[in-house]
């Protein structure tokens, strides 16, 4: 899915919600224990309910390759599952990868190329910290995404992220300005945390014309509105993920109804949003 094709989506679904398929067998409803690939069906189950909110889904890798090979066919069932909606939705895959250049291709090629070569995932995050041929060979792939860690929202992102270097620039501001010579706004977007908002005015000032991933709106404390008064622009330039608010709104056979509640609410507010803005 190319820039275009991604912000007609938003205006058209009055929407830049991401639903975060942190999909876990720990804490996802009893009853669905019991059928053949109970991942896949919760997936199922939470994307038929709320894609029409969405415009994003994003399978957290951790939850399916803690599985072994159970756990990367349900992946696998996701994605294809996603994809039969063909450009309605933008598949991210967040496996934070990053290597030497010829296994970062590899990576590239699981995730981005198309079946049967790939899985065909719309984007990826990346780690940018081993540098350009760490990050250059995801960036091969036409109307794909590489989307770099940049500010994240946990506690230990200052342990690096937010350290001054010898030039008095933080970390961050390193990565944002060194990998702009590498990508551009058509090909890489960059994860900056929610609940870190006075910070996106700077990010802003880097970085004015790409999209930025925010996680840590919901469960992780980060506030809509403050996300989009520092991060919103005229073409919105935000995709702002939601995980365990969403598809653990209810640990029972309705859950699905509770996401779709919990989604509904997000999409109005981001409605309103847009509509400040002029994009709907």
């Amino acid at each position: 899915m190319n820039r275009q094709q991604l912000t007609n989506l938003i205006r058209r679904k009055q929407s830049f919600l991401c639903i975060g398929l942190d999909s876990d067998l720990a804490k996802i409803p009893r009853h669905l224990l019991h059928v053949d690939d109970p991942l896949f069906e919760f997936n199922r189950q939470i994307i038929d309910a709320t894609h029409d909110l969405a415009v994003a889904y994003k399978p957290n890798l951790a939850f399916y390759e803690s599985l072994g090979s159970r756990g990367w066919h349900s992946l696998e069932r996701t994605i294809e599952y996603l994809k039969t909606f063909g450009n309605d939705l933008f598949t991210i895959a967040d496996a934070k990868r990053g290597d030497i250049g010829n296994t970062s291709g590899q990576y590239a090629k699981a995730f981005l190329a198309e079946p049967p070569d790939g899985l065909g995932f719309d984007a990826l995050t990346v780690a940018p910290y081993m540098g350009s041929d760490s990050v250059i060979p995801f960036l091969a792939y036409r109307d794909k995404w590489v989307i770099l860690l940049a500010l994240t929202s946990n506690p230990g992102a200052d342990d690096f992220e937010t350290q001054p270097m010898h030039d008095s620039r933080l970390l961050y501001e390193r990565i944002l300005q060194v990998s702009q010579q590498w990508g551009d706004a058509e090909n890489m977007m960059y994860v900056v945390g929610a609940t870190r908002p006075e910070l996106l005015g700077a990010v802003r000032k880097l970085v004015p014309d790409h999209f930025l991933l925010v996680p840590g709106v919901g469960a992780q404390g980060g506030n809509l509105h403050e996300v989009c008064r520092y991060g919103i622009t005229s073409h919105c330039g935000l995709i702002i993920n939601s995980s365990r608010e969403i598809i653990y709104a209810s640990a029972e056979k309705d859950f699905a109804k509770a996401a779709r509640e919990r989604a509904l609410s997000m999409q109005q507010q981001m409605h309103m949003e847009l509509r400040h803005m002029g994009l709907v």
